[in-house]
């Protein structure tokens, strides 16, 4: 199964309309971007969470601003980089580099983002079996869709 159906075609579409106007224009004309629509859906057999090892793949931008780079969230052409940091790691810690999203709830309590907390207490009430050492996280605004199979993904 390809991780982005119909690559060539959706690269070339990405290439003539969003990505030249943004080229010829500085602007993110976003009635001119055609989302990637898979359509195979990946299915799978069904597992038992409580015997299994969760890993949380945040699309947030969250990082640990005194040990890492925060995303380049200003960039009109998307950050492709990821950043791990342990599920440990207290609330207080971690930042959001991520200028595409209303950050007032995430501001409040990071738990919408990030629910590291409620995780960790599923787990403790055996419902999950563990939690990966490391949350995995990137600044969901990836406009090219093949960086994103190239680059991020691996």
């Amino acid at each position: 199964m390809e991780i982005l159906e119909n690559r060539v075609d959706w690269y070339k579409n990405y290439q003539e309309n969003w990505l030249r106007h943004y080229q010829e224009t500085g602007e993110t004309k976003w009635d001119l971007y055609k989302l990637p629509n898979n359509q195979t859906v990946p299915a799978g057999k069904g597992i038992d969470l409580t015997q299994s090892r969760l890993v949380l793949i945040s699309s947030a931008g969250g990082y640990l601003p005194a040990t890492q780079t925060p995303f380049d969230a200003e960039n009109d052409l998307g950050d492709y980089t990821i950043r791990t940091f342990p599920v440990t790691t207290p609330p207080t810690n971690i930042a959001f580099a991520h200028t595409h999203y209303d950050h007032t709830a995430v501001n409040e309590d990071q738990q919408v983002l990030l629910p590291l907390g409620h995780l960790q207490a599923m787990v403790d009430a055996g419902r999950i079996g563990a939690l990966a050492d490391d949350v995995i996280s990137f600044m969901g605004y990836q406009p090219d869709a093949t960086r994103v199979v190239d680059e991020t993904v691996p």
